[in-house]
């Protein structure tokens, strides 16, 4: 049995102005240990799919359909008492920007000790704060510091201190929400190094959503691409840089600079994303394609399996098999 299993999910944004179906007909599976990267563009429906993994999808946003089972469990219709023994415990969650997620009148003493305490009651607090001082310390951050305020932090310390109490409690799974914005590249470097040396130290799975495409392929040991609340192409990341086959991703990769070229011209997919509210009939990709044909303005295409675990949402794969 997977660690997690998400099967045809779908997310709804009900607004006055209509409904934005941000997320469709998502499916994938993730084994314990494992290394996701979903990428794409603002708006894509990256972090509304993070975000459905442990039901966080905030107002007016609604699972509509589908199912999210963690070690078999569908979260998707547990009773919200039951899922607090999971969100923290079985699944935790990096917030993007963590000087928002972190309360700015509590020391970091006071973040610490209401997580622990809240799944592990019986733990005393003085408990709490040593083991949230050796946490600290494996983060690089000098223990004495867990009585500071969040705004005595940096950037990329505030981002480690988030780090450290999403994996307080060894979840069995991490989703990591932009964990490096904002950051400078040096910070960015340093935080994923901590990401993947604590999953390794802990053998927990690694979602990372990000926009960086050089990031994913590089840390994650499979990518989803997503555009427009679709998921356009699915591979491993050996797969995917070697061999891309939506044209969508084709763009993602040839708009990344190679630091070892002296002189190389990088190219820009033309356009814009649709407007949500006001999707193009067919593949919602088609106004940007290069290669657009008849049958992209009018149909829908569907996923593909062209085979080594593989999937494209494109018709000039249409001989494969569709994903059901």
């Amino acid at each position: 049995m997977p660690l997690l299993k998400i099967g045809s999910l779908t997310v709804d944004y009900r607004t006055s102005r209509g409904t934005i179906r941000a997320v469709e007909d998502v499916s994938f599976s993730l084994e314990k240990g494992e290394t996701l990267g979903l990428v794409g563009e603002s708006g894509s429906g990256k972090s509304t799919l993070g975000l459905s993994v442990i039901r966080l999808v905030p107002y007016p946003g609604v699972i509509v359909k589908g199912h999210v089972k963690i070690d078999g469990k569908d979260i998707v219709r547990l009773p919200e008492h039951e899922l607090r023994f999971i969100r923290g415990r079985k699944v935790a969650y990096i917030f993007q920007d963590p000087m928002t997620s972190l309360n700015p009148i509590k020391k970091i003493s006071a973040h610490f000790a209401e997580l622990i305490r809240t799944h592990e009651p019986n733990v005393k607090e003085a408990k709490a704060l040593e083991r949230a001082k050796t946490v600290l310390k494996d983060l690089g951050i000098r223990p004495e510091r867990i009585n500071d305020y969040p705004h005595q932090f940096s950037g990329g310390m505030r981002q480690r201190i988030m780090i450290g109490l999403a994996t307080a409690l060894n979840p069995d799974l991490v989703i990591a929400d932009e964990p490096t914005t904002a950051l400078d590249v040096i910070v960015q470097a340093k935080i994923l190094d901590l990401l993947e040396s604590l999953r390794n130290a802990y053998g927990m799975a690694l979602i990372l959503i990000s926009h960086d495409l050089s990031i994913i392929l590089e840390r994650c040991d499979r990518v989803i691409i997503l555009y427009a609340g679709h998921m356009f192409e699915h591979a491993s990341s050996t797969e995917l840089h070697r061999n891309p086959r939506h044209p969508y991703t084709q763009g993602l990769l040839q708009s990344i600079p190679n630091i070892e070229l002296a002189d190389q011209k990088l190219a820009a997919i033309p356009g814009s994303p649709p407007n949500m509210l006001n999707l193009p009939r067919g593949c919602r990709f088609w106004p940007r394609c290069s290669y657009v044909m008849k049958i992209c303005r009018t149909k829908e295409p569907p996923l593909i399996d062209i085979g080594h675990n593989h999937f494209v949402r494109c018709f000039k794969y249409s001989r494969g098999r569709a994903k059901s």
